[in-house]
């Protein structure tokens, strides 16, 4: 009993501990992007459901290359002799009908399945490719809105160093109230501005572990950074790469040949069909074997409509085909032109905006610190570098997506990161609560 207690002591002592912050809290787990990756090409079920459209179609090559199963016919009966001289009796009848192939209609449809289950399995990887750049694009956003709100915190605490100022300067006479309302006013809508970026890294990543699957726990960090994605080759580079990489365009020309292969299949089954039969009948006092053929004469039907349709499906396909790579080769390009677009704005961001805004505040500050300026100097000159930041995380986020477009679109490899984390840039760690 004393043993038993002292458990619960023990166990009531911790969980106080615990309460009150004497003891760590388990720590979330922390995931990268090849991790990322790796584990939603595992745990998410339309991989699961795509692999099992290329079982299916595997099984239906089998099922092509398949030989027609015989036809048994098992028939009793009796004979009853109308004359003298005749011995009545049983009198059962056996028969077996086997199809016969004819060795191009074979062909045709084993190649025709073949197509299919080529066509298939590249569908499957157009799907991955597709998690993949939805993955990334998920991951990006996280790292996007965790630098939101990094920025939102250190804009709230510089809030409250203005509002701190503001007040003591009231207090001392040095300023009117006015400044002190509107420094109130400004930390009120910062510590807003913090309430939804919170709220927005809570939605990415909810976003985020949708996209992966069940098999990513509800409370995680992320390691990585929106540093810029690597240099992309030309564009004619990448349009030469995109006939022949991009996993839709190969499933269409797969299933374009499928259709001209059905239209060729059609049309041989308007050759008779040949059937071997034979049949043996057991009379009380003789038996007779028959072995024949069984011809099916196409003579009403000539199969115009099975051939008609298939023909307009060929075209339809091969259409389809052309329509969807001109599609892609302009989606191709408009991805390019971003891609350069938003590059260029990150350099002018990067390389003087930012800095010139952080220069201004710096002024702005000093001024306003010796009563050379007024808070709306100082507030304008923090607006300006708010804007600023946020402008180079959102075209930061934008380069990344314009690189993962590119990406799906060749259909890279699920697991090939779209940027690599740079080594000189700070990493974004937080946790979901």
């Amino acid at each position: 009993m004393q043993i038993k207690q002292i458990k619960q002591i023990t166990m009531f002592s911790m969980v106080a501990l615990l309460s009150l912050g004497a003891l760590p809290a388990l720590a979330a787990e922390t995931f990268t992007l090849p991790q990322l990756l790796s584990l939603s090409q595992s745990t998410n079920k339309g991989v699961e459901a795509a692999q099992a459209g290329v079982d299916a179609a595997s099984a239906a090559v089998t099922s092509a290359r398949a030989y027609p199963n015989p036809q048994v016919e098992v028939m009793y009966g009796r004979l009853s002799p109308r004359t003298s001289g005749v011995t009545g009796g049983a009198a059962p009848t056996m028969a077996i009908t086997q199809k016969l192939d004819y060795p191009q209609q074979r062909k045709l449809r084993a190649e025709i399945a073949g197509r299919s289950l080529e066509a298939t399995e590249a569908g499957r990887q157009a799907f991955r490719a597709d998690l993949a750049a939805r993955v990334k694009t998920s991951y990006f956003d996280v790292l996007r809105r965790e630098m939101e709100l990094a920025a939102a915190k250190e804009d709230l605490a510089m809030m409250r160093q203005i509002q701190d100022r503001a007040r003591l300067r009231v207090e001392v006479g040095e300023a009117p109230r006015y400044e002190l309302i509107k420094a109130e006013t400004e930390l009120l809508s910062a510590q807003k501005t913090l309430q939804s970026a919170q709220l927005r890294v809570n939605q990415a990543k909810a976003a985020l572990r949708q996209q992966v699957g069940g098999a990513m726990p509800a409370a995680y960090s992320l390691s990585g950074s929106l540093s810029q994605p690597p240099a992309l080759p030309a564009l004619p580079t990448l349009r030469d790469t995109l006939t022949g990489a991009n996993a839709e365009l190969t499933q269409r020309r797969l299933e374009a040949d499928r259709a001209s292969l059905a239209v060729d299949y059609q049309r041989s089954l308007r050759l008779p069909e040949l059937a071997v039969r034979a049949s043996a009948e057991r009379q009380p006092d003789n038996t007779v074997s028959q072995v024949g053929l069984v011809l099916t004469i196409p003579l009403w039907d000539r199969r115009s409509g099975p051939v008609g349709e298939a023909a307009a499906q060929a075209i339809q396909a091969r259409t389809a085909l052309e329509a969807r790579e001109f599609e892609l080769t302009q989606e191709l390009e408009s991805a390019y032109r971003q891609y350069e677009i938003t590059q260029s704005q990150v350099s002018a961001l990067e390389g003087g905006i930012v800095r010139q805004a952080e220069s201004a505040l710096a002024v702005a500050e000093s001024a306003y610190r010796f009563g050379e300026r007024g808070i709306l100097d100082y507030l304008d000159a923090q607006r300006v570098l708010r804007g600023a930041r946020s402008d180079l995380i959102a075209a930061q986020f934008e380069l990344q997506a314009a690189t993962i477009q590119i990406e799906k679109l060749l259909s890279s490899v699920p697991g090939q990161t779209a940027a690599p984390t740079a080594p000189s840039a700070p990493t974004a760690t937080t946790e979901t609560k």
